[in-house]
C-alpha cells in the first residue's frame, strides 16, 4: 500500500508525516534520546524535519544537526526565523546562525515564524536574498491567517511562498473555513503543528475521547495514530508531530498506513464539527 505524500514546490515529495522538534534541546539528559529518535525517523522514511531558532534558543537546531550529520542529503530540512530577525542584515545573521547550529550549508525551507517587526515585503526581499546566496532553497510562513496570506500575495514575489505552517488538529478546525481551501487552491501545502492537540486554546482530552478511542480500537491503532491519520486525510496537509523516543517515532510512522473510512470521518465530524463561520487562527 502506498503512503500518502505531500509535494513542496512541485519538486520535493515528502511523506505526509514529518518530525517536529519543539521542546527538543532543552535538557542535556534527553539529548541523545532525541538524536536517536530523529535518526530512527529518517530510517523509517520521515525525512522532513522541522525546527526553529526559537526552540530552546537554538538548542533544537543543534539536536537536529547532530541527528543529520553524515546523512544531510536524506533530509528535507525546515527551520524558522523570529519575526524580529525577518529582514535586513538581522535576517542574514539569523540564518547564518541557524546554519551553523544545524551543521549544514543550506536549509531546504525557511519560514517566517509569525508576523511581527518587519513588513512582509521586507521579509520577502530577505528570503530572495538568502536564496540568491544559496543558503535556503524555498521559503514560507507560519501562523499567518487568510487575510495575511492575501496581503502576502499582494507583495511582489509573495506568491513564491511554499507553505504555511499553522496549528491544526481535530479540535481546532478553524482553518477549514477559508485558509485551508485557499491554500489547496494554490496547491500550497499546509504544515500542521501540534496535530495531537498538545497545545492551543482548544486542546482538551482528544486522546481520551470515546469516539477517537472507539475508532482506534477498530483500526487496532492508538488514539494518537487516529488523530494523525485524520489530519493528513486532508488534501495537501502534512503533520509534524514531535517524538522524543524511538517507540514514539515508530507509532507516528505507522499512522501513515491508516485509512479512515467514510464512517470514521462522519463520527469524528459529529464529535468535533468544523466551525461554520470565521474564527481566529489558533496559535501558541
Amino acid at each position: 500500500m502506498s503512503i500518502k505524500t505531500v509535494t513542496f514546490a512541485e519538486r520535493f515529495t515528502q511523506p505526509a508525516i514529518g518530525q517536529g522538534t519543539w521542546y527538543m534541546g532543552e535538557k542535556a539528559s534527553q539529548r541523545q534520546d532525541e538524536v536517536n529518535a530523529l535518526r530512527a525517523g529518517i530510517d523509517l522514511g520521515l525525512t522532513l524535519i522541522d525546527t526553529a531558532e526559537m526552540y530552546a534558543d537554538g538548542g533544537a537546531e543543534e539536536v537536529v544537526g547532530a541527528a543529520i550529520k553524515g546523512r544531510r542529503d536524506n533530509v528535507y530540512l525546515v527551520s524558522k526565523v523570529y519575526p524580529w530577525n525577518a529582514g535586513g542584515q538581522k535576517g542574514i545573521a539569523a540564518c547564518d546562525a541557524s546554519l551553523r547550529r544545524l551543521g549544514t550549508e543550506h536549509i531546504d525551507l525557511y519560514l517566517l515564524h509569525w508576523r511581527g517587526n518587519f513588513e512582509l515585503d521586507e521579509t520577502v526581499y530577505l528570503m530572495e536574498k538568502l536564496q540568491q546566496q544559496g543558503k535556503i532553497g524555498r521559503w514560507g510562513v507560519s501562523n499567518l491567517d487568510y487575510e495575511d496570506m492575501q496581503e502576502l500575495w499582494g507583495v511582489e514575489g509573495g506568491s513564491a511562498c511554499a507553505t504555511n505552517q499553522v496549528l491544526y488538529h481535530l479540535a481546532s478546525r478553524g482553518i477549514e473555513y477559508d485558509l485551508l481551501p485557499w491554500c489547496q487552491q494554490q496547491s500550497m501545502p499546509v504544515m500542521a503543528y501540534c496535530p495531537l492537540a498538545q497545545a492551543g486554546r482548544l486542546r482538551s482530552g482528544l486522546l481520551n475521547h470515546p469516539v477517537v478511542n472507539e475508532i482506534a480500537l477498530q483500526h487496532h491503532a492508538s488514539a494518537a495514530q487516529i488523530l494523525l491519520a485524520w489530519v493528513i486525510s486532508h488534501e495537501g496537509v502534512i503533520a509534524i508531530p514531535k517524538a522524543g523516543s524511538i517507540a514514539h517515532v515508530k507509532e507516528n510512522r505507522a499512522a501513515l498506513d491508516i485509512a479512515l473510512t467514510p464512517e470514521d470521518v462522519v463520527k469524528l465530524d459529529n464529535a468535533f464539527p468544523a466551525p461554520g463561520r470565521k474564527t481566529p487562527l489558533d496559535v501558541v
